[in-house]
């Protein structure tokens, strides 16, 4: 199944991220880049690094700089999460490009690659929620909570795993059509952001 390898690839990339835990590192992407593969990878090591650098902009004695530094990060990764969300979709619009959507056809809520993106994060949650559920210097009542929070975790990713799945069939069948939406971003758009093509006047 499709999400069994987008999950194997998102442990690939946390694992691959954790063994320095450093947000400078830079990926090394161990599949080719004309494959879907390289795409997912990519995708939750952005969001891998994003999810550390708003773990530490939370510092409260971090210093408004390097805060202001870090939060223009957070934009930038964001532009890039959004731009490898499209690239991911346009695999499918490739993939499925003669599959005739039927005359009751439907479209869905979202995009397959938007729905991935929300798996992708499940991943993160998983990860950090069983470290906290392992972790030794907490009491047994932290560990516990956690153990449930973990539990919930894993059913919700099951469950959202299959409404991929069904998705996908639903595509591929003609029961369903794609219609990807090219975000429009505007924040970091100089020429849409009032803040930015003001500050040119």
């Amino acid at each position: 199944m499709f999400t069994s390898l987008c999950n194997q690839v998102f442990s690939c990339s946390i694992q691959d991220y954790h063994v320095k835990d450093d947000v400078h590192q830079p990926a090394a992407n161990p599949y080719d880049k004309n494959s879907i593969e390289h795409l997912l990878y990519l995708k939750n090591w952005i969001d891998t690094v994003q999810w550390h650098l708003e773990d530490i902009i939370r510092d409260p004695a971090i210093d408004p700089v390097k805060a202001l530094e870090i939060k223009r990060w957070i934009d930038r990764s964001n532009q890039e999460r959004t731009d490898v969300v499209e690239y991911i979709d346009s695999y499918f619009l490739e993939k499925y490009k003669t599959v005739q959507p039927l005359p009751n056809a439907s479209i869905n809520t979202e995009s397959p690659a938007w729905a991935i993106d929300r798996l992708s994060i499940l991943a993160l949650k998983i990860y950090h929620m069983q470290e906290e559920a392992n972790r030794a210097d907490a009491d047994a009542t932290h560990r516990d909570a956690c153990q449930r929070k973990l539990d919930v975790l894993l059913v919700q990713r099951q469950d959202l795993g299959a409404a991929i799945e069904e998705l996908l069939a639903d595509i591929a069948a003609g029961r369903k059509y794609m219609k990807v939406y090219r975000q429009m971003k505007m924040y970091n758009d100089p020429s849409l952001n009032p803040v930015l093509y003001g500050a040119r006047k």
